[in-house]
């Protein structure tokens, strides 16, 4: 297993997680075929959004794979008139991380990060570790702890 940052920084927390590693040598690495890769319900699988807004910057969501996340409603969870996606070639100056491998955990800056709240159903949910090929699998409360997240109805 390669060991990540966003895993480096969970293991200092004293945080259990779980890497997983996949194959990306076909080239598929869009949410629902990293979760089938990982062995995954899908529904416990996250991906991480980053967006901005005028009144607070950058701000990150962590949504199911298989929704997309409701600007609508992120925009009211973080107190925005409105949220949009970043360009992708803004992503890795930003957060360090590419597309693909962006993970909530480790980012360049701390910034407000927020979960859909149906997180809080599974014991566990699988997010990126941090690059292309690598996911963790970690408990949302330990998630939303490390990062500073609020739940919230994003979906």
């Amino acid at each position: 297993m390669i060991r990540t940052n966003a895993s480096r920084i969970l293991e200092a927390a004293g945080i259990e997680h779980t890497l997983r590693e996949y194959d990306v040598a076909d080239g598929k690495i869009d949410g629902l075929s990293v979760a089938a890769k990982v062995g995954a319900d899908p529904e416990r699988v996250y991906k991480t959004l980053v967006t901005t807004g005028k009144a607070h910057g950058v701000l990150v969501f962590v949504v199911p794979v298989s929704f997309e996340l409701d600007l609508k409603k992120a925009a009211a969870a973080a107190d925005e008139k409105y949220v949009e996606m970043i360009k992708a070639r803004d992503l890795e100056p930003l957060t360090g991380y590419v597309h693909g491998g962006c993970s909530p955990v480790g980012m360049k800056k701390a910034f407000p990060v927020y979960i859909e709240e149906t997180a809080g159903l599974h014991e566990t949910i699988v997010v990126s570790a941090g690059r292309v090929g690598s996911q963790m699998e970690l408990a949302p409360d330990d998630l939303a702890r490390i990062t500073g997240a609020v739940f919230a109805d994003l979906i």
